[in-house]
């Protein structure tokens, strides 16, 4: 029974939620373009906003682009670079540790937020509450699993992790056997940060896409105003 649970969180979800995360994008954009915005709610109160905000944003964006490098990065680039497995393993635990902290306290005041402020709360939706518990469960199991990282300094588990996602990514079979032995902390951990990916086109998530997108407005031509 294990095996087929492996098989299919470890080797077809990826997959499954990749394709939800793009088409569901996607389809959200073409058919319902007003209503891919963030809603702030920052006119009905401020209150804790900006702090809550703020440290929330930069923790997620910091947290996903080191996700992303740090598993993403065969173990022969860093090595070129001067970078054992071990430093590579300390580092992850300590930014990781900083940047989910970060990233817990401005989350825990925009659900206080949320919570307390009645005109907040009335003019939030189920899947608003949906999302940010579930990157709040995501984000507690991903601190509760470096006190596992700090047992396994040499990096082993993590280059076991590395080694799963560089599979996926590039379509290669034995991913699902790269992760024999890995901690389940981790298991659960990879397998609830997956599911956002399938959430988030039917919640406000999708703005994200936005934020990317207005990158291009630095090659843009200028526009040109003129008054009457």
């Amino acid at each position: 029974m294990k095996a087929y649970f492996d098989l299919f969180f470890f080797g077809l979800y990826p997959y499954i939620a990749l394709t939800i995360f793009l088409l569901g994008s996607l389809v959200r954009f073409e058919r319902e373009q007003y209503t891919w915005k963030s809603d702030s709610s920052e006119f009905l109160r401020r209150g804790s906003l900006n702090w809550g905000s703020n440290l929330f944003h930069i923790g997620i964006i910091s947290l996903f682009f080191t996700h992303l490098v740090g598993l993403l990065t065969p173990p022969a680039v860093y090595h070129a670079m001067g970078v054992s497995t071990e430093f590579k393993q300390i580092m992850a635990i300590v930014v990781g540790a900083i940047l989910g902290l970060v990233c817990l306290v401005g989350l825990v005041l925009l659900l206080h937020r949320r919570w307390i402020e009645i005109r907040v709360s009335h003019n939030t939706r189920v899947s608003d509450w949906v999302t940010l518990l579930w990157i709040l469960l995501v984000l507690v199991i991903g601190l509760v699993s470096i006190f596992t990282s700090i047992h396994h300094k040499d990096g082993a588990v993590m280059i076991q992790l590395g080694e799963w996602s560089q599979r996926i990514v590039t379509f290669r079979g034995g991913a699902v056997g790269a992760l024999e032995g890995v901690p389940t902390v981790y298991r659960l951990h990879m397998v609830l940060g997956m599911t956002l990916f399938v959430i988030f086109p039917f919640t406000r998530l999708v703005h994200v896409w936005s934020g990317f997108a207005s990158v291009t407005y630095l090659g843009r031509a200028r526009q040109i105003v003129r008054s009457r």
